[in-house]
C-alpha cells in the first residue's frame, strides 16, 4: 500500500519563502561585485565579437546554463556550436571558445581550452579560480565570488555545492546577450526568425 502524500503546512511554504529570500540575497550579492569589474564582462563582449565562430562548452548545470547562452547568441546571429554534438566542427584560430568551470580544473574543459589555445582560438572563461589552468588558459576571464563544488565550509554560499557558481553562469550569460543584443541595434523582431520553429 502507497504511502499518503506529505501533508503540506504553513511550515512548508515559509521554508520554501526563507530559501528564495536567502539565494537571492546571494545572488545579487555575487551580481553586485561583477557589476564592480565591467572591464571583465567586456574583454567577453570583445572575444566573443572578434570571433568568426564561438563555441560554447561547460559540464554538467555549468553545462546547461552556457546552453542557454549558446542559443541567445545564436538568436543574435552569431555561428554558434556547442562542443559535443555531433556537428560541432574543428575550433580554428579566429574562433573563439567560452566556456565555464567553478573550479577551473575540470578535465574535459581543460584539454579543450589546451586545444583551442593549441590553434590560436582565444578563450572566455567564467571561473571560481582565477589561478587554474582555464583562468590561466583565458584571454578573457570573469571571476565570479562564489563557493566551488567541493567547498562545503558555508563561507562563500549556504547554498549546496556549486549552486551559487551555476546561477550566477546563467545570469552572466544572460548579461553577456543583453549587451550584445543592446550593441546590435536590432529588436526583438528582428531576432524572433532565428528561434526554432522545430519544436
Amino acid at each position: 500500500m502507497p504511502s499518503p502524500a506529505p501533508v503540506k503546512t504553513a511550515a512548508h511554504a515559509d521554508a520554501v519563502q526563507a530559501s528564495l529570500v536567502r539565494i537571492a540575497a546571494e545572488v545579487a550579492s555575487v551580481v553586485d561585485r561583477l557589476a564592480a569589474q565591467p572591464d571583465d564582462l567586456d574583454r567577453v563582449l570583445d572575444v566573443l565579437t572578434g570571433a568568426d565562430r564561438v563555441f560554447v562548452l561547460g559540464a554538467g548545470r555549468s553545462g546547461l546554463a552556457l546552453r542557454m547562452t549558446a542559443m541567445r547568441l545564436m538568436h543574435l546571429g552569431l555561428d554558434v556550436h556547442v562542443v559535443g554534438d555531433t556537428t560541432t566542427p574543428a575550433i580554428r584560430a579566429t574562433d573563439a571558445l567560452l566556456t565555464a568551470s567553478g573550479s577551473g580544473t575540470t578535465t574535459g574543459i581543460v584539454r579543450a581550452a589546451e586545444t583551442a589555445t593549441a590553434v590560436g582560438a582565444k578563450i572566455a572563461a567564467i571561473t571560481t579560480a582565477s589561478d587554474s589552468p582555464l583562468g590561466r588558459a583565458a584571454e578573457a576571464l570573469v571571476v565570479v565570488p562564489a563557493a566551488a563544488k567541493l567547498d562545503r565550509s558555508g563561507a562563500a554560499s549556504a547554498q549546496y555545492a556549486g549552486s551559487l557558481f551555476e546561477q550566477a553562469v546563467v545570469l552572466v550569460g544572460d548579461a553577456i546577450f543583453d549587451a550584445l543584443w543592446q550593441r546590435s541595434g536590432l529588436d526583438a523582431d528582428d531576432l524572433w526568425p532565428r528561434h526554432a520553429n522545430l519544436e
